[in-house]
């Protein structure tokens, strides 16, 4: 069963400038450089880094003399703008691979490891034998929910004002980490999950995602703490 990694990068950041590039622990091509070095050894066929970045697209090349796998796409302006649909970069995914299944991740999850992949690619394919369809990657969530409107807790179980936080109702977080699709529902469903996607489960510290400055900031503390 063949799988393709995509990895997708744009220039020209704006909530954290340089994101990708820009130096992060000791890592001068940034979270490009990291992810590459998880991604690098781990049993796929290919790794496809999918950019219109000039500065993502020289980590790559100077990466890619040590990793034949890698692939850069050079993906079209219109398909790496801040006003891009979603839907519309799905819909290029399937174009770019002639692999059975997509693994999208992303430089902005530095905390996901080699081995936290590889567990993703196993648990993909044994949901597949119990009639999962897909996965997608998410982190626990139960705490207290304030809905501002009806001014009341939203994820009250029961009729307690204030119940225990183990006893509200327990919610999933999209963290955005990994995706792990068939190509055909890319095709026939425009999507990057199925109709019963497996939940992989993640903690809050694998699951760090840098959105904004100060995540950049924690994510490379935490890592250089849990690195040493």
């Amino acid at each position: 069963m063949s799988i393709s990694i995509f990895l997708p990068t744009r220039k020209g950041s704006e909530r954290v400038k340089n994101k990708n590039t820009r130096k992060f622990s000791n890592f001068e091509g940034g979270l490009l450089e990291l992810k590459l070095h998880q991604l690098s050894n781990l049993d796929v066929d290919e790794v496809i880094l999918s950019t219109n970045d000039d500065e993502s697209i020289a980590v790559a090349r100077n990466f890619k003399k040590d990793f034949p796998k890698l692939k850069i796409d050079l993906r079209p302006d219109y398909l790496a703008l801040s006003t891009t649909s979603l839907s519309d970069l799905i819909a290029y995914v399937p174009t770019i691979t002639n692999s059975e299944y997509v693994l999208w991740t992303h430089v902005t999850s530095p905390m996901v490891t080699a081995e936290t992949y590889e567990n993703s690619i196993k648990s993909f394919y044994t949901g597949l034998k119990k009639g999962f369809d897909s996965l997608m990657s998410v982190t626990t969530f139960q705490n207290f929910l304030w809905k501002k409107e009806l001014n009341d807790i939203i994820n009250r179980v029961g009729n307690e004002r204030w119940p225990k936080t183990q006893e509200l109702e327990l919610l999933y977080e999209i963290n955005s980490a990994i995706f792990i699709t068939p190509k055909d529902i890319y095709e026939k469903k425009g999507d990057r999950v199925g109709e019963k996607p497996y939940l992989f489960e993640m903690n809050k510290l694998t699951s760090l995602d840098v959105d904004w400055e100060d995540d950049f900031k924690i994510a490379e503390a935490v890592y250089d703490t849990i690195k040493k």
